[in-house]
């Protein structure tokens, strides 16, 4: 299994965490949030141009702009 950042999943995906970029600008808040170490994360859907995307982590669905997916690394 591969490593990818969160960006690269289709919609109906299912991946889990595998880290988050140590620079990325919203680290500390996609902790808070779940974005943890093994966490289950399924892209729910995507805007028409593709920006935000929804996104559930765990129980809670939320919607996250494209360009901050990139710093999160999931394995499928």
């Amino acid at each position: 299994m591969d490593d990818l950042s969160l960006d690269r999943l289709l919609t109906g995906e299912v991946a889990h965490v595998v880290s988050l970029d140590r620079t990325h600008p919203l680290r500390r808040r996609l902790l808070e949030l779940g974005f943890v170490r093994g966490a289950r994360v399924t892209v729910v859907r995507r805007a028409p141009m593709g920006d935000p995307v929804e996104l559930r982590v765990g129980g809670t669905d939320l919607a996250l702009r494209a360009s901050d997916l990139s710093g999160i690394l999931v394995r499928r």
